[in-house]
């Protein structure tokens, strides 16, 4: 179902739904805002529900996203990095809305259940071969039944990557947007294809038959009355910054500086070179790149927290306390970026800061109560203040936030020993208790 092919501070490593599967995420709150206003418009036509919908940013730099059970969508960082404009991008997401639209989740497990069926079958007849003294007839019919259950789920896969492709262009189109910028992806994916394999099989390929599905993807798109419909500059310019943000952040410097050399002085050149400075670090030329990029555009809130972060980088928080309060007084709403600043304040081990730390904390964690960094960060606090309990319990929140139910219940335990019986926090520290203890139970049932 993929569309084929920690830095703590602008970005933070975070540990989430996706740690069952070792998928390392990225968060960034210009980078998923942009996402989601990409994507927003897209689930508006498409039937689902906007509030289940989570989306996650992936460490990872090549041309890929994918859907997940329970409507989470996967975007690599790599997407910034390789795609061209923001409609390659918002094809990506129309795609992949279409998976999440044709309720492909559910049907997918189905049909591996499906196909792994002849396997099985292949599996005892290739046992019963050896065991009767055909060792080498025996691999033969387990290889027939593996590549006979792999034709299956692909002819499946197949099925399934045409529906989401129509049913992305009806959603480009609907929100009268060009679907050439699909059509371009998985043009360059076909090229890449040929390019790769020397001799593909029809039935061995993700996405067979890619020149025949560019073609079709192709007929869609020009079909619509938005085919010509282009990105406004405005959103060219949002594109690019968080492209050079991204590509800053994560390729190796002679590849930033490559792309954004220094002779460029565009404002995406050189929010790259500030991310990749203070990365080297080189933080009296990242200083330079970010300050020139405020006082350009002194009302954008994300080169307040660039500025923040690199002032803790160079160990000095007190520093950074300041571009980060500017951040969260021009962003409110936004809770990773004011775990940031009351990370800042934490780190400068100075009361009078961690006691407003405890107040942004606790703001933030009430609009994401899932960031287990912002508990992480809370507990720290708490324990600096001299409260035990508190700290107890913020640790409590985390490792429920990550899914580790018995770490959760034992610190919660701890917490209600020294909590006021019958406060909020007492009541919540039982809540996690019970809930914990219940599906650890229920987990041992199954």
């Amino acid at each position: 179902m993929a569309f084929a092919i920690g830095f703590f501070g602008a970005f933070l490593l975070q540990i989430g739904p996706a740690a069952a599967q070792g998928i390392s995420l990225l968060q960034d709150t210009e980078t998923e805002r942009l996402l989601r206003s990409y994507e927003e418009p897209i689930l508006g036509v498409s039937g689902i529900d906007p509030n289940a919908v989570k989306m996650y940013i992936v460490n990872d730099t090549e041309l890929n996203a994918f859907v997940a059970e329970g409507q989470n969508i996967f975007s690599n960082a790599g997407l910034f990095i390789q795609l061209k404009s923001p409609n390659e991008l918002i094809g990506v997401l129309a795609h992949e809305t279409g998976h999440m639209a044709a309720g492909h989740l559910t049907r997918g497990s189905q049909a591996i259940a499906k196909a792994e069926i002849p396997m099985l079958l292949s599996m005892v007849l290739g046992i019963g071969a050896a065991i009767a003294g055909a060792g080498e007839a025996g691999m033969v019919l387990m290889g027939i039944g593996q590549s006979v259950a792999e034709a299956q789920f692909m002819q499946f896969s197949r099925v399934q990557e045409a529906t989401a492709d129509q049913m992305g262009q009806k959603f480009l189109r609907a929100t009268h947007q060009s679907g050439m910028g699909m059509v371009h992806v998985f043009e360059r994916m076909a090229n890449e294809e040929a390019m790769m394999v020397r001799n593909p099989e029809r039935f061995a390929s993700d996405h067979p038959a890619s020149r025949d599905r560019v073609e079709d993807l192709r007929t869609m798109a020009e079909a619509s009355p938005y085919r010509d419909v282009p990105d406004s500059p405005q959103a060219i310019h949002a594109f690019e910054m968080v492209k050079a943000k991204v590509v800053g952040f994560l390729l190796p410097m002679q590849d930033v500086l490559y792309r954004y050399p220094v002779t460029n002085k565009s404002a995406p050149a050189r929010y790259a070179r500030a991310m990749v400075y203070m990365r080297q670090p080189n933080l009296k030329l990242a200083l330079e790149e970010i300050n020139s990029l405020i006082k350009e555009e002194p009302k954008n809130p994300f080169f307040y927290e660039v500025l923040g972060q690199i002032y803790v980088s160079m160990s000095q928080p007190v520093k950074g306390i300041a571009p980060y309060q500017t951040c969260v007084n021009l962003m409110p709403d936004a809770p990773e970026l004011r775990i940031a600043l009351a990370a800042a304040q934490i780190a400068t081990s100075q009361k009078p800061y961690e006691q407003q730390a405890v107040a942004n904390l606790r703001i933030a964690m009430q609009q994401d109560s899932d960031n287990p960094f912002g508990w992480y960060e809370m507990a720290q606090a708490y324990s600096d203040l001299g409260n035990d309990a508190l700290a107890n319990l913020a640790t409590s929140e985390r490792y429920y936030t990550v899914g580790d139910l018995r770490k959760a219940a034992v610190f919660a335990m701890r917490s209600r020993q020294k909590l006021t019986k019958g406060s909020p926090d007492w009541e919540r520290a039982n809540d996690i208790i019970a809930i914990a203890v219940s599906q650890m139970k229920q987990q041992r049932g199954n």
